[in-house]
């Protein structure tokens, strides 16, 4: 059974963490730049950790503008095995207040100026996103934020949004009503189906701070608003990861859901056409199946 290493991308707002011991922050190096920041690896109890803030300190990197693919391509650099993404969001449901946790289990993907593959011309792959998330990751984030005081809803749609601009109110209705959405985001994608890609284990916690525009009470997005709960988001993220040794424990068994062999079937280009250089940009993130016995 492989030793677990658990990274962790922080959203708005969550730009540390606390607790990590033999704490330092690394450079490192991807075929696809840099990454938004240095990576923050400790130990968290005895949970080897990786914390990526996803704007980088300071909030330097738009949604458009966060490279994703170097994100996830560093983290799998590193030997992490489970991704728990955190994230700011507005909610489209009563039920789903500020404050609250939601963990997301659907994405509907609306961006527009993202690389989102690591796959393309020279080596060509195809790999499922019906169930965009690990189920076993969420569940054990939702136990996780509900052990810190956390009111949590598990199961939910995610639009990803472009941004930077929130939405207008005609499109908060139509995701809403017409769309069956939940909540509303602008940067878990591509970074879910890059995970997939990585064969990582993901699960998205997306931390409501508004309401959107579509709610009669709540009719225009306030940056100042938003930042207060914020903070208090942050804060129960915090808490919440604290509590993630001891559900998770120190061992990576296989995944049940099968995040783990994502590429297993997913190479279209026949190895004898597949292009050198870009087989050297996947090292990481395709060594399993690029070294193996199904070349």
């Amino acid at each position: 059974m492989a030793r677990r290493k658990l990274g962790v991308i922080g959203g708005s707002g969550l730009y540390a963490v606390d607790g990590l011991t033999e704490a330092a922050w690394h450079r490192v190096e991807t075929p696809w730049g840099a990454p938004s920041d240095d990576l923050f690896c400790g130990l968290l109890d005895e949970l080897e950790m990786v914390f990526l803030p996803r704007h980088g300190r300071g909030h330097v990197h738009s949604p458009s503008d966060v490279p994703y693919r170097a994100n996830i391509d560093a983290l799998k650099r590193l030997g992490v095995t489970d991704v728990i993404s955190v994230s700011a969001c507005g909610s489209f449901r009563e039920e789903m207040k500020p404050g609250d946790f939601v963990i997301v289990d659907q994405f509907i993907d609306r961006t527009i100026a993202r690389d989102k593959s690591f796959f393309g011309a020279g080596c060509v792959a195809h790999v499922s996103m019906a169930h965009p998330v690990c189920g076993t990751l969420g569940s054990v984030c939702a136990t996780a934020a509900q052990a810190a005081g956390v009111t949590v809803h598990e199961g939910g749609t995610y639009l990803a949004m472009e941004g930077p601009q929130f939405s207008t109110l005609a499109e908060s209705v139509m995701y809403r009503d017409q769309w069956g959405c939940s909540v509303i985001g602008m940067t878990n994608m591509p970074e879910a189906k890059l995970a997939r890609e990585a064969e990582l284990c993901y699960a998205s916690v997306a931390m409501v701070t508004d309401y959107d525009c579509w709610h009669p009470d709540h009719d225009a997005v306030e940056v100042a608003d938003i930042l207060r709960v914020l903070t208090a988001n942050a804060e129960a993220a915090r808490a919440m990861i604290t509590e993630l040794p001891t559900l998770l424990g120190p061992e990576h068994a296989p995944c049940p859901q099968g995040c783990g062999t994502a590429l297993e079937y997913a190479l279209i280009t026949a190895p004898d056409a597949r292009d050198p250089e870009v087989l050297k940009k996947l090292d990481a993130v395709a060594g399993r199946v690029l070294s193996g016995p199904s070349d």
